[in-house]
């Protein structure tokens, strides 16, 4: 096998990011991030509204809708938003014990990017790019 293989043999999943230009590969990837983003605001016991601003300022009735049929395709704005908080979510899961790792959002922290509020109204204030510093932030824990 040649050192700058392109893709894992066994799943054929390709080391370059999908093009969310594409409307079939955000078609392809929708469905699963928008479970995964319901199931992770429930395992965090994220407000709805809350929510809906991680997700860019969903509207009630769009966000309901998106709710009871994940099943449809997101925009790149949303689909990178919900792509970061999956990373979030698994970097605390491996930083942390599960119980930690599922309220670590909704507690007072004492690191200086936060000053002593949640990382999770962290991020609510700074939108995206807080959402991006709060990943990068723990990747950075977990690489040591």
């Amino acid at each position: 096998m040649a050192l700058h293989a392109t893709a894992y043999p066994r799943t054929g999943a390709t080391l370059e990011p999908p093009d969310l230009t594409d409307a079939r590969e955000r078609k392809r990837l929708s469905g699963a991030a928008l479970r995964g983003f319901f199931n992770i605001m429930a395992r965090w016991g994220v407000r709805d509204v809350d929510a809906r601003a991680l997700l860019g300022g969903v509207t009630n009735g769009p966000y309901y809708q998106l709710k009871r049929d994940p099943d449809r395709v997101l925009d790149v704005d949303r689909l990178t938003r919900v792509s970061l908080l999956i990373g979030i979510f698994k970097a605390l899961h491996v930083l942390y014990s599960e119980a930690l790792a599922d309220r670590w959002i909704l507690m007072p922290n004492t690191n200086r990017l936060f000053g002593g509020a949640s990382p999770l109204d962290y991020i609510l204030r700074g939108g995206l790019p807080a959402m991006l510093t709060v990943r990068r932030l723990l990747d950075a824990r977990r690489a040591g």
